[in-house]
């Protein structure tokens, strides 16, 4: 199949998607710019601070993002290049942009507030608390994986204790970058210059900080990371957004907008055909890492998260995202449209999979990251004029990921600190009105430094134990999601129809998933060959589950009553 025909089919979908189901959505809703957002009502200047769109959209793309998009898609196409990109599309139109928007829209009328507060007023307060817990393990496994995943990008050695030149470099560019960040917010925020002009200078900062890196790296080792990566995300997370997270999301945008360009340069100069096939069959046969994802159902669907549908997107954007949102109508490109062009960019890792697919097959490049700079770069590498710029755009794309990695990583820890602080304030308070244990447990730094020490102490200590639950611990986080903002727009009246199929689909794939992990850890337990990994999936997996249809029955109980309410009149 031809690569050009896949991305330009692919991307003409997710276009019609936005301009008239994400339009008709914001109609339907009542999106309305009369409204004052949290931003503006609450403005504190750390958590609760306007943003421009163009910004905002930066800060929510790069944190939603992360490694997702690149992972997933690469991963599942041993199912073929179709069923990837049906699910990519049909998944992101109908699925992701309206988990996605609707959580925002939620949140921003409910006082920017996170899912979990939107539970306790549309189904109760015993369903916030289930999924405030839910939510905070998972966002305590999105650092630990993100952490490692960033530590390992930086660690400067090899098993043989040989430096790793193009690791040390990637560090050097990422730290710098964080430096001409903060620049670049007291420029902006501090000093009121225009964006216009700053951008310019960021994007002129951004070249200076790749070359001085490519020349300079540090080399230090995975361990050494993994403690700095912790200071720094303890810092991050507690600053006022306009210091470090604005401006930072907003300039490593312009790397996605890098990403995204090569990539297309390469599809359409190379319009090479792709050797993966269409269709492989309903069960992982190539298994290309030595361990087959089993049967297409569910596995595609857990796989492919952040292509799709993620519940994390929903604890960014009624996390930090809401609580930035100038105005309601930046709602649609920013939550709809940045999931859509997630979308966009998990097609371009399925043809960058697709193009070296023999070399994956055969299990000689199987990290995702490498495959998708590898694919990219060996594809633009065949257009005439740019046979050189192969390696330079390699280390180019690996750098991209990795800032979008470590742009999840202090978003995650900022989100966990929220919904620590959540769980132990009654409706209506916030820390400050906090007494107590929980005026010590609910103080910013405090929550903080919980989470840290959880996720990077699980990241140095094997969190790839349980990381096998963490695709259906994601996916069901969107089905709870999905469902919470179903019963919050049916309570104010509004059509909630859209949601009934994602929900429940998502809900009966996680379900799934669960069970078949489950039973999978049982059965190695009951033979007497389980490990203690065994056990915590097992046990994890079995309290996932019943958290799952005990939210499940309280939401639907929730719609039930709506629906009796509705026939009464």
């Amino acid at each position: 199949m031809n690569a050009l025909v896949i991305l330009l089919v692919g991307v003409a979908c997710l276009v019609v998607g936005y301009l008239f189901y994400g339009r008709w959505l914001a109609k339907t809703w009542g999106v309305d710019d009369s409204k004052s957002t949290p931003a503006h009502e609450l403005e504190d200047g750390q958590d609760y601070c306007p943003a421009k769109a163009p910004v905002l959209m930066g800060h929510h793309f790069s944190s939603i993002a992360g490694a997702g998009p690149i992972n997933g898609p690469i991963q599942a196409a041993v199912f073929g290049w179709l069923p990837v990109l049906l699910w990519v599309v049909i998944g992101g139109i109908f699925f992701g942009a309206v988990h996605d928007f609707g959580a925002l829209f939620a949140s921003i009328r409910n006082k920017g507030q996170s899912i979990g507060e939107v539970i306790d007023v549309s189904i109760g307060s015993r369903a916030k608390k289930l999924f405030t817990v839910f939510g905070y393990l998972v966002l305590v496994l999105v650092v630990a994986a993100f952490a490692s995943i960033v530590a390992s990008t930086f660690n400067g050695f090899n098993a043989e204790g040989q430096q790793i030149v193009a690791n040390g470099q990637t560090a050097t560019i990422s730290l710098l970058f964080i430096v001409l960040a903060i620049i670049f917010g007291f420029l902006v925020y501090r000093r009121n210059a225009p964006l216009g002009i700053s951008t310019i200078i960021g994007i002129v900062g951004i070249v200076a900080v790749v070359v001085i890196g490519l020349k300079c790296p540090i080399y230090v080792a995975g361990n050494v990371w993994m403690i700095i990566l912790g200071i720094y995300i303890l810092v991050a997370s507690v600053t006022p957004v306009w210091i470090l997270l604005q401006p930072r999301d907003y300039l490593s945008s312009f790397l996605l907008y890098f990403m995204m360009i090569v990539a297309f340069v390469g599809v359409v100069g190379a319009h090479p055909n792709i050797d993966i096939p269409m269709f492989t069959g309903w069960v992982d046969t190539v298994a290309p890492t030595g361990t087959s994802l089993g049967s297409m159902f569910p596995a595609l669907f857990v796989t492919i998260a952040c292509g799709a549908v993620s519940g994390f997107h929903s604890l960014v954007a009624s996390g930090t995202t809401a609580k930035q949102l100038n105005k309601e109508s930046d709602a649609l490109p920013i939550a709809y449209g940045g999931m859509l062009i997630e979308s966009a960019l998990a097609i371009v890792s399925l043809i960058a999979v697709g193009y070296i697919w023999t070399s994956y097959s055969a299990g000689e490049v199987t990290t995702p990251t490498q495959v998708f700079a590898s694919g990219i770069s060996k594809m633009v590498a065949t257009i005439p004029g740019l046979a050189g710029a192969e390696t330079t755009l390699y280390s180019l794309l690996v750098l991209a990921v990795s800032v979008f990695c470590l742009t999840s990583l202090d978003t995650a820890t900022r989100l966990a600190r929220y919904m620590f602080q959540e769980f132990w304030l009654e409706k209506g308070e916030t820390y400050k009105d906090a007494k107590g244990y929980k005026a010590v447990l609910c103080n910013p730094y405090v929550a903080t430094v919980i989470t840290v020490v959880l996720g990077v102490g699980l990241g140095m200590t094997g969190y790839a134990k349980i990381w096998p639950l963490f695709g259906a611990a994601n996916q069901l986080l969107a089905a709870l999601a999905l469902l919470a903002v179903c019963c919050w727009l049916g309570n104010i009246g509004k059509n909630n129809k859209m949601f009934y199929i994602p929900m429940f689909f998502m809900l009966i794939v996680t379900l799934c998933s669960l069970f078949m992990t489950i039973k999978s850890k049982v059965g190695l337990i009951m033979a007497g060959s389980g490990d203690a990994a065994a056990y915590a999936q097992g046990i994890l997996g079995a309290a996932l589950f019943i958290l799952a249809i005990i939210l499940t029955v309280e939401g639907v109980g929730a719609l039930s009553k709506q629906g009796k309410t509705k026939a009464a009149k």
